[in-house]
């Protein structure tokens, strides 16, 4: 229930033909990205878009590959294991995240093997940047998105922060794109 999903989901709240899940994502990469798969799979994958932000945008990355839905990434996490051991330490890990949830070494290992599933469908992704991201250098997401073609669509903000604070504001953009992209 982070902000931006709550805000997503009372903005969507005004469409009856959209449905929002919003998943916990405070598990190991494994449980992820078998949850998610689960819930793309029980619906027609022609009708299912994906937002990820962060952590939430590499793993919709492999998603994309996976089932070819479109999707919007907000400040997407690139190489999510060296940004964990740069936050907190390899010499912290394991680190307990949540009540339910320890980072580990295998989960490291989990998230960079995710990271070397070949970027399919990557014109079906909106990328959302902000230089301004204190968390990630934006720099390395547009390198990616854009090295493949067809490429992402990349629009890239001056100053903002990780947490994009403008994400409200994006949202009549964001639900065109995905409309666009299911038609």
């Amino acid at each position: 229930m982070s902000i931006k999903g709550q805000q997503l989901q009372q903005y969507c709240a005004q469409y009856d033909h959209i449905q929002v899940h919003l998943p916990d994502l405070n598990r190991t990469p494994d449980q992820v990205l078998m949850q998610l798969s689960q819930l793309i799979e029980n619906f027609k994958h022609d009708h299912v878009v994906l937002l990820g932000s962060s952590l939430g945008g590499f793993y919709t990355t492999y998603l994309v590959a996976k089932y070819a839905c479109p999707a919007v990434l907000i400040n997407p996490a690139m190489q999510p294991w060296r940004l964990f051991e740069d936050l907190f330490g390899i010499e912290q890990i394991p680190l307990k995240v949540t009540e339910s949830w320890t980072l580990d070494a295998d989960q490291l290992q989990q998230l960079q093997s995710i990271a070397d599933t070949k970027l399919n469908h990557a014109d079906k992704i909106l990328v959302l940047l902000q230089q301004g991201d204190e968390v990630l250098d934006y720099r390395e997401a547009q390198r990616y998105y854009s090295a493949v073609h067809p490429s992402s669509l990349i629009l890239t903000d001056a100053d903002g922060n990780h947490a994009m604070d403008d994400f409200e504001e994006k949202l009549p953009l964001i639900l065109e794109f995905l409309s666009a992209a299911i038609q």
